[in-house]
């Protein structure tokens, strides 16, 4: 019997938090369940091997370095409480920030 994907946790434009390294990122796309390489999968030290039976976020992160794509299983992600805007250059392509300081996907052809 296979089990139904669990609902996400997060949702599209919401700003999360990796709760182990120091990243952030706004979530812009979300797999049901793990959706990538098996050599990506792989490359995660054993005992960090996140379950493949949960969802997995992509989302437009950075650290204090540098910004990139990042690709993160539920269970190692939190809310982001900061209220700082996320800085990754493709945010400002496929957001808009509101006043609330939450992101939303920006309608195609209204602007």
């Amino acid at each position: 019997m296979i089990d139904k994907p669990r609902q996400a946790k997060f949702k599209i434009g919401q700003i999360v938090k990796h709760r182990i390294h120091p990243f952030r990122g706004v979530v812009f796309d979300v797999d049901p369940t793990f959706a990538n390489t098996d050599e990506w999968y792989e490359a995660i030290p054993a005992e960090l091997r996140p379950s493949k039976d949960q969802p997995f976020y992509h989302l437009f992160a950075e650290n204090e370095v540098t910004e990139y794509i990042a690709y993160v299983s539920e269970q190692n992600l939190l809310i982001d409480t900061s209220g700082e805007p996320i800085r990754h250059p493709q945010v400002d392509e496929v957001f808009e920030r509101g006043a609330d300081g939450e992101y939303r996907v920006k309608r195609s052809g209204l602007h």
